[in-house]
């Protein structure tokens, strides 16, 4: 297997409680919520190792003893960390917290609720190239709607969001698959709740320091009816 572009320590978001999802999988938080015959969260270790990726660490809160009991210390060859929050921190607390157990200048960051196709070698390439300080993954979807809608310029430069609406477009949206500097982590408040999606996001892409990469098909478990099709797409992989 080749070499990385860049050294990065890789994280996953678990910590999620799957609200909607109560109804479906109730008995379980929402990153070990069974796709396929297997815990979700375990595809999207799959996608890393597939990547390069020996070492993940996993943000936890709710139920985090489950998903430790479900996914231990090693998956194949693949070195597993936790980091724990007692408290809810919000995507951009969570990795704050985490800072310590992640020892790279650079980051690789997943939500736990989604799953990107996306060439994670060519992603830490293109942030090594740009320079900028944060990489985000992009999707294009045919309805938009559910999730808001992410504006690039020509040089895919992030310029903007759209926030969720109900006009059924298709669009780019974030695709929750982060390469994150290390210095952006170490700015945010530690020990209190901090969004990356509406705190930090939206301040670097006005700064003009973030680049958009384009990833793939999109999946996401955040809703039954999504949750079905996310079976589907895993069954027939």
């Amino acid at each position: 297997m080749m070499p990385l572009p860049i050294p990065v320590s890789a994280a996953i978001l678990a910590g999620g409680l799957g609200t909607r999802l109560r109804g479906v999988v109730a008995d379980r938080p929402k990153v070990l919520a069974p796709v396929a015959g297997r815990p979700f969260l375990a595809h999207l270790l799959d996608q890393l190792r597939r990547g390069g990726i020996r070492q993940t660490t996993l943000l936890t809160g709710y139920a985090a003893d489950q998903v430790q009991a479900a996914i231990g210390s090693t998956f194949a060859d693949m070195a597993i960390a936790y980091s724990v929050e007692h408290q809810p921190l919000g995507t951009g607390g969570a990795l704050r917290h985490a800072l310590a157990r992640l020892t790279e200048r650079t980051i690789l960051l997943l939500n736990g609720d989604s799953y990107c196709e996306i060439d994670i070698s060519g992603l830490l390439a293109c942030h090594k190239t740009t320079g900028e300080q944060v990489t985000l993954t992009l999707a294009r979807v045919a309805d938009s709607s559910r999730y808001g809608r992410v504006h690039c310029g020509d040089d895919r430069r992030l310029v903007g969001f759209e926030e969720k609406n109900s006009a059924r477009e298709a669009g780019w949206i974030n695709a929750g698959v982060y390469v994150v500097d290390r210095e952006i982590i170490e700015r945010i408040p530690a020990g209190r709740a901090v969004s990356l999606e509406r705190e930090i996001l939206p301040e670097l892409v006005a700064a003009g320091v973030a680049f958009g990469f384009p990833g793939g098909r999109f999946i996401d478990i955040g809703t039954p009816e999504s949750y079905a099709e996310a079976e589907a797409f895993f069954a027939s992989h």
